[in-house]
């Protein structure tokens, strides 16, 4: 099957063939043609199998044959993100496929210039991709009307219908037509949250490309059994000297490491510099441009190890993630397909390891069974006593270079210099609490009140 095949139109298929793809992936080809036919869809699919261009070329070919012009301070067509940098790549993406299209795409989310985001939107848009929490404070001082909109998109839908996001979907839902086209799509979509996404669609198309909580087929998933206190020394070693079992040896091009919470991201970063390993670390409590810095420092391979969240790399597609490691297990199963999920993208082969300690076995166990796999576990390396007395020498980190690891990693572990850029970002504008960062910089302590009180969820 082809894209024409699909009935798309000619600049789509023209932007397709600039970009070099020839054929639909399967939830593109089962997902294309309801979307075309204007019905809701709620489609699951693994992360990596091609799920923004399954809602962004049909609504593009929609929009264009509705042959309309946005009003001013409105969209056309509505995508909802849970993190900045995931909006950032789906627009990204919007603006190659539309690009003979003569379509207008615009982001906002949290991190970013308001007043920026009020100009862009002040003659109106036809694609508008972008966060919860900045949404509605645009909303709010009404420099955006969705009055208009006919097309809304919930990306990874599993995640915007947590607790952590739903209250700002309701205040986003309550000012959309009832006279619209909604789709969801998600990598997992468990019952429950099921049942909600049902309050939003109406008589659905439904795609599920494989079992919700299937992980990826090419990924070789392993775990170590190991103390609290002693995954450093573990970690360290693994990034150091590779795995050291047989065939989990590999080239570590770029590992992605996965931690509970924003500060102890920060305090893995900051013990690995102490052992002269360059890593940057990603969350909301982090800057736009200290987030921008850091997944572009990891794109270009200047740093091989990024130190991440959940909610901060939901949705991130970075070519070439060799390895995946679970520092800390979620204590959401699904988060651990969408963690593990980030490698063997494209077709290619990843590996997974997760550090598991006596009171993560319950978390272990719910993997397990939500997954149908049962990670094999594997013995610690020989060496890994003397590393565990090693780390334990090392002196104790401050958390003052939380926001700029490289000073300390290119002194080798030294104390920071005292510059604004290195005090922490927590009360700064932008960096959120919760699920992620908040609305961002210019939002005001009025808007950030007004979220307060009206129950909006952090966005990033």
């Amino acid at each position: 099957m082809t894209f024409q095949d699909l009935g798309l139109s000619q600049p789509v298929l023209q932007a397709l063939e600039l970009k070099g793809y020839e054929s639909p992936t399967p939830i593109q080809s089962q997902a294309i043609p309801f979307v075309l036919e204007g019905r809701d869809l709620l489609g699951i699919a693994q992360t990596g199998t091609g799920k923004t261009a399954a809602f962004v070329l049909p609504s593009i070919d929609r929009l264009v044959a509705a042959d309309k012009r946005p009003k001013p301070k409105c969209c056309r067509m509505l995508v909802l993100a849970p993190t900045r940098e995931l909006a950032g790549q789906i627009a990204q993406s919007a603006t190659d496929y539309a690009r003979f299209a003569h379509l207008k795409v615009a982001t906002v989310f949290g991190g970013t210039s308001l007043h920026r985001n009020r100009q862009d939107l002040a003659r109106g848009v036809d694609i508008l991709i972008a966060t919860p929490g900045r949404l509605v404070d645009l909303a709010e001082q009404r420099a955006l009307d969705l009055s208009q909109v006919e097309i809304l998109v919930l990306d990874e839908a599993d995640q915007m219908l947590d607790l952590g996001f739903i209250h700002a979907l309701k205040q986003i839902v309550r000012l959309l037509p009832k006279q619209r086209q909604t789709l969801f799509f998600s990598a997992t979509m468990p019952n429950a949250i099921r049942q909600l996404a049902s309050q939003y669609l109406t008589d659905p198309a439904q795609v599920a490309i494989t079992p919700a909580a299937t992980t990826v087929d090419r990924v070789d998933q392993r775990m170590c059994f190991v103390n609290q206190q002693e995954k450093q020394a573990l970690l360290t070693l693994v990034l150091r000297d590779g795995f050291g079992a047989g065939e989990m040896t590999g080239t570590m091009d770029r590992v992605l490491v996965f931690t509970r919470t924003k500060h102890g991201a920060d305090r893995v970063v900051r013990k690995l510099a102490q052992s002269n390993i360059r890593s940057a670390a990603i969350h909301g409590n982090k800057s736009q441009p200290q987030r921008e810095r850091a997944l572009g420092d990891f794109r270009q391979g200047s740093v091989r190890v990024l130190v991440a969240t959940d909610i901060a790399a939901r949705g991130i597609d970075i070519p070439g993630v060799s390895h995946v490691l679970n520092f800390e297990l979620p204590n959401v199963p699904d988060q651990y397909v969408h963690r593990i999920g980030r490698t063997a993208r494209a077709g290619a082969d990843g590996i997974a390891l997760s550090f598991c300690a006596p009171d993560e076995r319950d978390y272990l166990r719910d993997i397990q069974r939500l997954t149908r796999v049962t990670l094999e576990p594997m013995p610690l390396p020989s060496q890994f006593r003397s590393e565990v007395e090693r780390i334990a020498a090392l002196p104790p980190t401050s958390p003052r270079d939380e926001d700029r690891p490289e000073r300390r990693q290119q002194r080798g572990g030294g104390r920071p210099q005292r510059t604004a850029q290195a005090r922490p970002t927590h009360g700064a504008p932008g960096s959120g609490s919760g699920a992620g960062a908040g609305a961002g910089a210019g939002a005001g302590n009025r808007s950030r009140s007004r979220r307060r009180r009206s129950g909006t969820g952090a966005t990033s």
